[in-house]
């Protein structure tokens, strides 16, 4: 369900999802001008508006750092700097990022997974819209091209949160302690990773 809410002087379009699953409700700031809304199948319209009107002042702090952080025609992201596409003679960004995540990947990886003792069966990339990483049921590790965007450390706690999960496939307490004893500082990184999206 989509619909429009005005917040002060401006009118933003909401995207409202409802989901049998979800049992918190979500909600993201996509652009300057789309906000989305994920919660479970009895969240209203209004409830939506009860949400957006709470979090109002939230919404245009998230704006307006939105505004401040979009790059220009000939700028990129890389390793959470803004970097000129000419000084790396770069014509396809996705590429670039494709090449350099898979030199910083595997030593990550076997550095950690030697920390760990835990090792993985493959190392894949691809480019996703929705994980940064993942484990599959056979211990394959699939990790997000676009983490090259972020700083370092960002993606070495992707590494640590893969990696945790060869030993526990969900969320479990004993994940996050496991991730903890690794990355201790993970909660800050997450708000790091959170900060460029």
């Amino acid at each position: 369900m989509n619909f429009e809410y005005k917040l002060e002087s401006i009118s933003i379009n909401v995207k409202l999802e409802n989901k049998r699953h979800v049992k918190h409700c979500y909600l993201r700031v996509l652009s300057s001008d789309l906000v989305q809304i994920k919660a479970n199948i009895y969240f209203s319209q209004e409830d939506a508006k009860k949400l957006l009107q709470k979090k109002e002042s939230w919404i245009l702090e998230q704006i307006k750092r939105l505004e401040k952080n979009a790059l220009k025609e000939d700028e990129f992201l890389y390793f959470g700097k803004i970097q000129k596409k000419e000084l790396y003679n770069i014509k396809d960004v996705d590429k670039f990022y494709k090449t350099q995540i898979q030199e910083y990947i595997p030593y990550l990886v076997e550095k950690h997974s030697k920390l760990m003792r835990l090792y993985p069966t493959s190392i894949k990339y691809r480019k996703n819209k929705n994980t940064w990483g993942s484990c599959n049921h056979k211990n394959g590790l699939n990790f997000n091209t676009l983490l090259c965007k972020f700083p370092l450390e960002v993606m070495e706690y992707v590494v640590i949160h893969e990696l945790a999960h060869i030993k526990h496939k969900n969320h479990s307490r004993k994940f996050w302690d496991l991730v903890e004893v690794y990355c201790p500082n993970y909660k800050r990184v997450e708000e790091t990773l959170r900060s460029f999206l």
